[in-house]
């Protein structure tokens, strides 16, 4: 099933934010453009460059990046939107949609990063709306920057081999068209940790074994969207599932990176890892973990 907007206060900012639910996904559109040159130095944290986190700019942002002891992050988009990085924390470039697929914008990723996440939900129709057709001709674009490539992150159904994702990569393969890596994304409705923990590493097993590709699990949390309004677990639940699903995330082989969603409650209401540049009970569970 798919759900409109998380938060309608998002509605008026720079980034709208739609979502996406069974268990399994939902997603965030594109940020403005930007450069960054500030650094600030950030927590060394063993395996610091598998975790993440999903980003835009925000009084505190750099503060916060630091803090959370993310490798890396991204915004939606083929810029920094403006945050100035951390030291040691790497900014992945996305192509959001097919009006992102400019030469401007790939020219920017290129500047920006060395690998490249395709586009956001093509399977959803709050988000970049792309048949695998559409998808596949536009591909040739994006590998033209000569990065690292992900393929497009479906919303739902990666484990699918009649899916979107599964279409995708069938047409891929037939065109001699490169796909490195699988951007995963994941909701779990269920918000007993345990439970939900098994159900994330269930899908992502299924998907790498349906397509032998590694993954980035590029959002995921506890959310329920099945009465049409988004329900979040408390504090103290969301906060176990960090440390559990962390946990098993950094001992899977095939998952190369995760990234949580998101990094403040101003866009993330029950997810949301820093209020202002304070960490919430989530955020303190994700400074921990890795």
């Amino acid at each position: 099933m798919r759900r409109r907007s998380i938060l309608t206060a998002a509605l008026t900012a720079p980034l709208a934010l739609s979502a996406a639910g069974r268990a399994t996904a939902v997603a965030a559109p594109s940020g403005s453009l930007g450069t960054a040159t500030d650094r600030i130095a950030a927590p060394a944290t063993a395996d610091a460059r598998k975790k993440g986190v999903s980003a835009w700019n925000f009084d505190g942002v750099a503060q916060d990046l630091a803090d959370s002891g993310a490798g890396w992050f991204y915004t939606w988009s083929s810029g920094r939107s403006g945050i100035a990085a951390p030291d040691g924390v790497e900014f992945v470039p996305m192509i959001w949609g097919p009006d992102s697929a400019t030469d401007a914008e790939l020219d920017q990723a290129r500047q920006q990063g060395t690998t490249l996440l395709g586009f956001n939900e093509p399977d959803h129709p709050g988000q970049a709306v792309m048949s695998v057709q559409q998808a596949l001709d536009l591909w040739p674009r994006l590998q033209s920057t000569g990065l690292r490539l992900g393929a497009p992150a479906v919303a739902t159904g990666a484990d699918s081999a009649d899916g979107w994702l599964g279409q995708f990569l069938r047409g891929a393969a037939d065109r001699n068209l490169k796909v490195d890596f699988l951007p995963v994304h994941w909701y779990g409705a269920d918000f007993d940790a345990s439970n939900a923990t098994d159900q994330l590493r269930g899908y992502l097993q299924a998907t790498y074994d349906r397509h032998h590709k590694p993954l980035w699990l590029t959002e995921y949390a506890l959310i329920d969207f099945s009465s049409g309004t988004p329900r979040y677990p408390s504090q103290d639940q969301q906060a176990a599932f960090v440390q559990q699903s962390t946990a098993m995330l950094q001992s899977l082989p095939f998952v190369e990176r995760y990234a949580w969603f998101t990094l403040s409650t101003g866009r993330g209401d029950g997810t949301g890892l820093y209020d202002g540049t304070t960490a919430t009970q989530v955020g303190a569970a994700y400074r921990a973990a890795g």
